[in-house]
C-alpha cells in the first residue's frame, strides 16, 4: 500500500439514505440494551466501517461526508404537490433509528449533511459541482438511478452491493443515453417510486429512442408533426405541461448553498474511543472487537491553486 499524495483531493460522497434503508431490509429486528431497535443502526454502521477500511487499502480517499434527507419536504413539492405522494411512511421501528444512525456517523468522527427543503441527490450533486470546479476527483456511493445524471469525467458512482463503479457506459446501458441526456429520458418516462408523472404510455425504451431522435424534450415537443405514431403524438401533445414539470422534478440542484466547506470534509481517523462508546451502548459487540483495524487518516495533497466557487441558491 503506497503512502504517495494522491494527485488531487478525492471526495467521496455516501447516499446515507440508501444505505440506511439496505440496512433496515437486510437485517431482522434487532434491539439494543435500551429497547431501542437497532437493526437499520448496526446494518448502515457495518457498512460505513467496511466502506472505510475497503477505501483506506484500495485509494486512500482524502475527503468524505454522509449526505441525509432531511425530511419528505423539499421545494419540489411546490411545484408538483403530488410528488413523492404515494410513498410510504417509514417503519415504525425506523424512524427512533434516524437519530441514532446520525450519532453514529458523528461516532466516526465524519461529517452528516443535510438540509431542509433539499434532498440528500441535491446536496450530492451540489458538492460534486463544487469539487470538480475545484479540480478534485468524486465518488458517489450509490447505485442510484437520480444520481446517473451528475456522472462525468472525473464523477462516477460506486455500487457497494455489488462493488462495480458506475461510468458512463453504465448510464448508457440503463437509460440508453449518456448521463447529459438523462434527465430527458425522466421526463418522458417518469417514475412510479417518486409519482414524477412523465407522459402515459411512454416507457425507458421509446422515452429513450425519442431522445435519440430528437435530442432533448424541448426540439421533441417543437417537432410532433413529425411522429408517425398518432397515439404517441396525441400523449405528448395532450403531456406536453406534465413533461416540463417531470423534468423539473428530476433535474438535481448543483447550486445548493454548501453546509459545510470542501475543506471541512478532510478524513480524520475515525476516534476509537467514540465508537467504542457507542458500540458499548448499544451492544454492537462484533464492531467493538474491529476496533484495532481503525485506519490512519490519509495525507491530504496540498492546496490547489484553483478554489471552488461559493454556489448560490437559484
Amino acid at each position: 500500500m503506497s503512502d504517495a499524495l494522491p494527485a488531487s483531493p478525492h471526495l467521496y460522497l455516501i447516499d446515507g439514505s440508501g444505505y440506511i434503508f439496505r440496512a433496515y431490509h437486510k437485517l431482522p429486528p434487532m434491539t439494543d440494551p435500551q429497547g431501542t431497535p437497532v437493526n437499520a443502526v448496526y446494518g448502515f454502521t457495518t457498512m460505513v466501517w467496511k466502506l472505510i477500511l475497503d477505501l483506506h487499502d484500495a485509494e486512500h480517499p482524502t475527503h468524505l461526508a454522509v449526505i441525509l434527507d432531511a425530511g419528505r419536504e423539499t421545494f419540489r413539492n411546490a411545484i408538483y404537490p403530488a410528488y413523492k405522494a404515494n410513498r410510504p411512511e417509514p417503519p415504525e421501528d425506523l424512524r427512533p433509528q434516524f437519530a441514532l444512525i446520525r450519532d453514529a456517523v458523528r461516532a466516526f468522527d465524519a461529517p452528516c449533511i443535510e438540509m431542509p427543503g433539499f434532498e440528500a441527490d441535491d446536496i450530492i450533486a451540489s458538492y460534486a459541482q463544487a469539487a470538480r470546479a475545484a479540480g478534485w476527483q468524486v465518488t458517489i456511493v450509490s447505485a442510484d438511478k437520480d444520481l446517473m445524471q451528475l456522472v462525468e469525467p472525473g464523477v462516477e458512482l460506486l455500487d457497494t452491493l455489488n462493488n462495480r463503479r458506475l461510468g458512463e457506459a453504465a448510464v448508457i446501458e440503463k437509460f440508453g443515453v449518456p448521463p447529459d441526456k438523462v434527465i430527458e429520458v425522466q421526463a418522458l418516462m417518469g417514475d412510479a417510486v417518486d409519482n414524477v408523472p412523465g407522459v402515459p404510455g411512454i416507457g425507458p425504451k421509446g422515452a429513450a429512442e425519442l431522445i435519440q431522435t430528437y435530442g432533448d424534450l424541448e426540439t421533441l415537443l417543437a417537432r410532433l408533426d413529425e411522429i408517425k405514431q398518432p397515439k404517441r403524438r396525441e400523449n405528448l401533445e395532450a403531456n406536453a405541461a406534465l413533461a416540463r414539470i417531470s423534468k423539473q422534478l428530476v433535474t438535481l440542484k448543483r447550486d445548493v448553498p454548501l453546509p459545510e466547506p470542501l475543506d471541512a470534509l478532510t478524513i480524520r481517523k475515525p476516534p476509537a474511543d467514540r465508537l467504542a462508546a457507542f458500540f458499548d451502548k448499544h451492544g454492537f459487540r462484533s464492531l467493538k472487537a474491529k476496533l484495532g483495524d481503525v485506519p490512519a487518516a490519509p495525507a491530504v495533497p496540498p492546496p490547489r491553486t484553483r478554489s471552488a466557487p461559493t454556489p448560490t441558491n437559484a
